[in-house]
């Protein structure tokens, strides 16, 4: 087990490697960077953005008359070369692409990830700032989903083609086709103050005031918060699970050994519990890394957007379209290890589920 420990996580380091080198070159040919967004601001000899983004010499910069040249920026036109060098400069696009990628990597090692290029703030503290609303919605989502999904698939397997067995696919199939942010927007119709009735809070994860509320008031009003983000998000995540729970253990009742286990005198809740389940989990727990790293980060755009919650999703969203790269590269460096990582949790799962398992013997 320590052998097979050792080698995933040495294996993490190309892997992560990989995708920030992927990353960095796809953006190097990427259109629209920081430095031809702040030129195109500056074209329009407009002092005050010049001023905000390269301090306050910039507007003398660029009135001064322009002098040809061959800047590789098309919004140059117009600017004198010291403002073009001076603005590269600021975004540390005045080193060659591979020193830049090295330094990266370098402070990146150190979990050093510098400050966003058009926010007042170091990355780590805007990410750390963000994080309450993504921890909130994926963990919950995550806790809540697998909480109902795993005892309702073993219902559903146990009576497979019962009508309890056929209503509850109905729901749970039109759950999942139905997209989580037509979801949000139902729901905000039906129960924040749309059209009809007004239960629900419809922004922000808690109300004015709430840290001088007592306690026991900031539980119920962060949970109130909570109900219909995470109702619109997990649907699709519930189905999804209920499923593959149901169908697993499907797979494993009709097996050899269940017939065994049976005509030694077993009840089926031994039967059940004490053979089927380890063996019918492996799939649900080898689908857990990307549900879980998808609720923290990947499918909480939409929602965060719907209900004015600012989470992990917006600022990638807004971080990309910005080229705010140093948050761009930051985030994805902590998602890529955060999934490697869980993967390694969910194969360890794997051995409590199954002991049987060898994994000193599994080639990586």
């Amino acid at each position: 087990m320590g052998a097979y420990i050792i080698r995933r996580l040495l294996l993490m380091i190309p892997t992560v490697f990989g995708i920030m080198a992927i990353s960095f070159l796809i953006t190097q040919f990427a259109p629209g960077g920081p430095v031809e967004q702040a030129l195109a601001n500056l074209s329009g000899q407009n002092s005050s953005i010049a001023e905000r983004i390269t301090g306050s010499e910039a507007g003398d910069f660029a009135a001064q008359p322009s002098q040809k040249g061959n800047s590789a920026y098309r919004g140059s036109q117009g600017l004198s070369p010291e403002l073009v060098a001076r603005i590269e400069k600021q975004f540390g696009f005045d080193k060659p692409p591979l020193e830049r990628f090295g330094l990266m990597l370098g402070n990146y090692l150190r979990f050093d990830f510098g400050e966003s290029y058009y926010r007042d703030i170091s990355v780590i503290d805007l990410i750390v700032e963000k994080m309450p609303v993504s921890i909130s919605l994926g963990l919950w989502m995550t806790l809540i989903a697998y909480g109902i999904s795993i005892p309702l698939g073993i219902r559903k397997a146990i009576s497979d083609g019962s009508r309890f067995d056929v209503w509850t696919s109905t729901v749970v199939i039109i759950g999942y086709a139905i997209p989580g942010f037509l979801i949000a927007i139902m729901l905000i119709i039906l129960f924040a103050g749309g059209s009809f009735w007004s239960f629900f809070p419809l922004r922000g994860l808690t109300s004015p005031g709430f840290d001088s509320f007592p306690w026991w008031r900031q539980v119920i009003d962060y949970f109130w918060h909570l109900v219909l983000p995470i109702i619109a998000m997990g649907l699709g995540a519930f189905a999804t699970t209920t499923l593959l729970t149901k169908n697993s253990f499907i797979d494993e009742i009709g097996k050899q050994y269940v017939t065994t286990a049976r005509a030694k005198g077993l009840t089926e809740n031994q039967v059940l519990y004490r053979h089927v389940f380890r063996n019918a989990m492996m799939l649900v727990i080898a689908s857990f890394p990307g549900a879980f790293v998808g609720a923290f980060f990947g499918g909480s755009l939409l929602i965060e957007t719907i209900f004015s919650l600012d989470g992990l999703g917006l600022l990638g969203f807004q971080s990309v379209a910005n080229r705010d790269y140093p948050v761009v590269f930051a985030t994805l460096y902590i998602f890529s290890l955060l999934g490697l990582v869980i993967a390694l949790v969910s194969d360890l799962a794997y051995m409590w589920v199954d002991p049987r398992l060898d994994f000193e013997s599994r080639e990586v």
